[in-house]
């Protein structure tokens, strides 16, 4: 079945208009500080925050994403959280350009201004399936502040080789993006099938 295309402004227009309920947060809430395995807990809080904060927004609470980009790109980072299993999977993924201009593994800073080819901060919404020049990836909306320009910025998940682990053994850190959440190839088929439309991926640094 396709994925329907929905845009930041489409999506609170359609949750004025509509008026959708207020979704009880509490189970999904304490089940994803039990699952969230190996997982900075100032970022496992911020991301609770933010599913109360987008409560409306977000319509599918069993895997819930958290980017932690405190720790250097040659570690896993991305952590998909599965509420119903109990489990977390942490994989590699590379941040921006931007973020870390001397290429030194570490981000340094975020930034959501058009043409910085940086990562952004905070909670996003992952949208639609597309197939583009980097072949089957993720749109995401910028919920926060902090990341609105996520699509004027074409800020998506995608695969690219220099997120695969051999890059990282090779030179010890992964390559860049220009601000988009680039993972290994060998990763992809997973990190889309498991983080499906409506679901919430909070990106930051405790």
């Amino acid at each position: 079945m396709a994925e329907c295309f929905l845009t930041r402004r489409g999506l609170m227009a359609m949750l004025a208009t509509i008026g959708l309920p207020a979704k009880a947060p509490a189970a999904p809430q304490n089940g994803l500080a039990a699952a969230a395995h190996g997982v900075d807990p100032v970022l496992v809080a911020r991301a609770l925050d933010a599913l109360a904060r987008h409560n409306a927004a977000i319509w599918s609470r069993d895997v819930i994403a958290i980017a932690d980009f405190g720790r250097p790109s040659a570690m896993p980072r991305l952590h998909l959280i599965d509420i119903l299993t109990g489990t977390t999977t942490s994989l590699r993924v590379a941040h921006g350009k931007g973020s870390d201009p001397d290429h030194s593994g570490m981000l340094h800073s975020f930034s959501d201004v058009e043409g910085s080819a940086a990562t952004s901060e905070g909670a996003y919404l992952t949208a639609e399936l597309y197939t583009g020049v980097h072949g089957l990836s993720r749109r995401l909306i910028g919920l926060d502040p902090s990341d609105a320009h996520a699509e004027e910025r074409a800020i998506v998940i995608h695969s690219a080789w220099y997120a695969g682990e051999d890059v990282a053994i090779r030179q010890g850190k992964l390559g860049r993006s220009d601000g988009c959440f680039a993972v290994s190839p060998a990763d992809i088929a997973l990190v889309l099938s498991m983080l499906g439309q409506g679901r919430l991926l909070y990106a930051g640094r405790a």
